[in-house]
């Protein structure tokens, strides 16, 4: 597994749990301001997703390292990402499976599991790497 360094989240919880992941997944933006990225391409996508909170479940765990893996990696290792309209559109509902709208989905998705455990665990950011050179943080805001 790549040894990876990736910006550090504050927060006030005493765990934290990351789990890395790589995602081999095709896309295209179906804009024009992607240039070349209007193109099916493909991706090595590196993930981190960060969880934190302050109580451990019956297991002992926060969560599960197998279950995050399920949630993302085995959704969308290997796949086309254009191919999930519903899931990959923009704050605006405009269709862009951008790293950014990527990143956020990830988030989206490991947080509905989240709420569904008596502990409350809290996803607290997602890291994606699409190329050596190239990737996004997402930060949820905290609720007031």
């Amino acid at each position: 597994m790549l040894q990876q360094i990736y910006p550090q989240v504050q927060h006030d919880f005493q765990y934290e749990l990351n789990k890395d992941m790589t995602i081999a997944a095709a896309h295209y933006i179906p804009h024009e301001d992607a240039g070349q990225c209007q193109y099916i391409h493909g991706h090595t996508y590196f993930i981190n997703i960060t969880i934190a909170g302050d109580e451990l479940g019956d297991s002992g765990f926060l969560v599960n390292f197998r279950r995050v893996k399920e949630l993302v990696h085995n959704r969308f290792d290997h796949s086309v990402l254009n191919n999930d309209k519903a899931l990959f559109n923009d704050e605006d509902g405009n269709f862009f499976p951008s790293t950014e709208v990527i990143a956020r989905t990830v988030y989206e998705i490991i947080q509905a599991e989240l709420d569904g455990l008596a502990h409350k665990p809290q996803c607290v950011q997602v890291f994606v790497r699409e190329t050596p050179t190239s990737y996004v943080v997402y930060r949820p805001k905290k609720k007031a």
